[in-house]
């Protein structure tokens, strides 16, 4: 690799780097073909992005960026996993590769300007989807106007039970 196509392949990570969300970085090292296979196929299924690093150029494209305290594990067989918009779908991903993957090995993780040890990545996959968020805040933005309607057509509605109960009690044959 010439120096021209190193400068371009270390714009092209910096690139990808700093758009995603959130990182993972793995050792895979103890893996077999299949076992990378499978991660790759479930890491594309997702919509999500895997790649094997050469961590000298990883190192140089995270320099002056807020991913720098990373630098430090870029060392032996390094892969790096590429959130989309949503985190937690990918930490829920990383969780169950784990899982199914136990030669895989989570070096690190970024989130939020924060680095992550393995437990922390987990931690991520523990919290509610994109979805689930978006939903709780349209709930909590819709609950007080609706409390406040609530409110305001309580007294017709209680007006309209009473002369509802009085003109039954009129119709009975009652007195009032």
């Amino acid at each position: 690799m010439n120096r021209a196509e190193k400068n371009q392949e270390i714009s092209e990570l910096r690139e990808s780097l700093l758009a995603a969300p959130f990182l993972v970085l793995y050792d895979y090292r103890g893996s077999n073909v299949p076992q990378v296979e499978s991660l790759r196929k479930a890491v594309g299924a997702a919509g999500l992005k895997y790649r094997v690093v050469k961590n000298t150029l990883c190192q140089k494209a995270i320099q002056g960026t807020d991913l720098e305290p990373l630098t430090d594990r870029f060392t032996g067989m390094t892969g790096v996993l590429f959130s989309g918009e949503d985190a937690s779908a990918t930490a829920k991903l990383v969780k169950a590769q784990l899982r199914e993957n136990a030669v895989f090995v989570v070096r690190a993780g970024h989130f939020d300007g924060t680095v992550l040890d393995q437990k922390g990545v987990e931690a991520v996959a523990d919290l509610p989807s994109r979805e689930q968020l978006l939903a709780n805040l349209l709930a909590t933005l819709q609950a007080g106007p609706r409390q406040v309607l609530n409110v305001l057509q309580a007294p017709a509605r209680d007006l309209v039970y009473v002369l509802s109960n009085y003109a039954a009690k009129l119709e009975s044959g009652e007195t009032a």
